[in-house]
């Protein structure tokens, strides 16, 4: 019986999910490890689809699953189990009606975390950044990966100081590389013993689906955002790249105001410049952010073919291009540019 703390989540294949070529190249990949008995560790900068693309391998294993997020504050109890409360057992004997025996005893309660569920009923576990947590919390893994067997603390109660894992259990693993804050370095006989899948940001064709699958906005429109943002990351200028993410909020964000790029410049370029500004830098990196903002004013007006500028806030991107007078006077009345 799995305890009610424990929440089991149903291996169902992601609604909106995208299988391009090259996710379907992963997932292939990361599935043939597993079905040869090893656990998969995925690793890659934030919002290379990680935790994504976990939960799309879990949907293949159909297996329930449960999820485990990386915390600096967790403790092998945290993963394993420990004592939850109390029970209480009372009993009243009235066999002789003139004498009232009573007897109570009170045992504390030991309830199993979503390891040690997981291990005991064969389920598949979703550690996500499990980097985030302190090696000595995880040293609690190399036997389970290894060995297949669990050591039982000793308040758990039961004869067996160890649970044999069932024979289903599958591990994954995500975490973001060790320079990233709050990422601790693990242990070098916990990744001996998974097999690391590097992931990088995604190709044009999978950042282009992903962003249509997720905002449900036009080719065109969605090629205009993944342009800009695949722009401001290969100009190599910004604290932290742009990924995927910077595409779905712009293209959402669009969605619900009911705008395109071509025919709102002004409001395109303006979010744009807030979204990737916000995504690529950090908290007082002011510096950053305004060479940021530059880019985006120069890609977007790129994009969106404009001969003269855009004006945004009190300042204005240029761009000239070239091309006939018919494509000029044609762009400028699309984009709505300034003369």
């Amino acid at each position: 019986m799995i305890d009610e703390m424990t929440t089991v989540l149903e291996p169902r294949p992601l609604s909106d999910f995208v299988e391009t070529r090259y996710v379907s190249d992963i997932t292939s990949r990361a599935l043939s490890y597993i079905q040869a008995g090893f656990p998969v560790h995925l690793r890659g900068p934030s919002g290379t689809g990680k935790t994504t693309l976990a939960m799309h391998l879990a949907s293949k294993i159909e297996r329930p699953v449960v999820m485990i997020h990386g915390d600096e504050e967790f403790s092998t109890s945290d993963l394993v189990g420990g004592e939850h409360g109390y029970r209480i057992r009372k009993v009243v004997d009235r066999f002789i009606h003139s004498v009232l025996k009573t007897e109570e005893d009170m045992v504390r309660r030991w309830v199993d975390n979503r390891l040690t569920v997981a291990c005991k009923y064969g389920f598949t576990l979703i550690y996500d950044e499990f980097t985030r947590s302190r090696p000595e919390a995880n040293n609690i893994l190399l036997s389970i990966l290894q060995e297949k067997m669990m050591d039982l603390p000793v308040g758990r109660g039961g004869e067996e100081p160890y649970l044999q894992v069932d024979p289903d259990f599958t591990a994954i693993f995500t975490s973001n590389p060790e320079e990233y804050a709050g990422v601790h370095r693990s242990q070098d006989a916990l990744r001996d013993r998974m097999i690391t899948m590097d992931l990088d940001h995604f190709d044009y064709d999978t950042e282009l689906a992903v962003t249509r699958a997720k905002a449900k906005l036009s080719k065109q429109d969605s090629q205009i955002i993944v342009n800009v943002v695949r722009g401001l990351r290969e100009s190599g200028k910004c604290e932290f790249a742009p990924t995927v993410r910077g595409c779905i909020m712009i293209a959402k964000t669009l969605k619900v105001q009911n705008l395109a790029p071509m025919k709102s410049s002004r409001a395109f370029a303006q979010m744009c410049q807030d979204i990737l500004g916000s995504e690529t830098s950090r908290v007082g990196s002011k510096t950053n952010q305004n060479r940021v903002r530059e880019i985006v004013k120069e890609l977007v007006a790129k994009e969106l073919g404009a001969g003269r500028s855009i004006s945004v806030g009190k300042k204005t991107a240029a761009i000239e291009t070239v091309g006939t007078a018919k494509e000029k006077k044609e762009s400028e009345s699309l984009v709505g540019v300034s003369g």
